[in-house]
């Protein structure tokens, strides 16, 4: 969808035009694990021009927090336009690892922590051969399919008319973000 001159998108329009464009292949390859991911900095390379294009921003910050007897970076995706936010959270355990400065093992949590933020934000799926995921053959009970973004919209409007998320989960396995994102539709009608 080309931006128009005479509407400005809200920021929940923005987010599903730009999930629904925004492509992030694994393009780097791990030669010991064999496996191939993505980073957060090919999610901020991929998003830039969509991020233009609907005109919001896009800023990222990262917190350490106890929880427990751990501590974790929080790492905070905040996507904004003129006149709304909205805040997604990644958490990644801070600890040593052998070989590794301690700014290093910070650096890496703030990596994880900002990829699984952004995938929360943008829809991407991170399920497939990622490095963070078991990457043994398992056998995945789905008893209701994923949400495919090109219902997004329908979805979006049935919210709007009155139907609810649990109406939606009946037929569609939805993930925390795309839960939170159909609260705030709801919310806004």
């Amino acid at each position: 969808m080309e931006k128009s001159n005479t509407k400005q998108l809200s920021l929940l329009e923005s987010l599903i035009e730009i999930q629904s464009e925004l492509k992030v292949p694994k393009g780097n390859y791990n030669s010991f694990g064999k496996y191939k991911y993505r980073s957060a900095e090919d999610i901020l390379e991929a998003v830039k021009p969509l991020l233009k294009k609907y005109n919001v921003i896009l800023t990222m910050t990262d917190d350490i927090v106890p929880i427990g007897n751990k501590l974790f970076l929080k790492a905070t995706a905040n996507l904004a336009n003129q006149t709304t936010q909205l805040e997604i959270f990644g958490f990644a355990e801070m600890g040593e690892h052998k070989g590794m400065s301690s700014e290093q093992c910070t650096g890496t949590a703030s990596s994880y922590a900002r990829k699984y933020a952004l995938n929360g934000l943008f829809l991407i799926d991170e399920t497939e051969a990622d490095p963070d995921h078991d990457n043994k053959k398992q056998e995945v009970k789905k008893d209701l399919p994923e949400l495919p973004q090109s219902k997004a919209k329908d979805v979006e409007k049935f919210l709007k008319d009155g139907g609810t998320i649990e109406q939606v989960q009946k037929k569609y396995k939805l993930n925390e973000a795309q839960i939170f994102f159909f609260e705030q539709i709801i919310k806004n009608k």
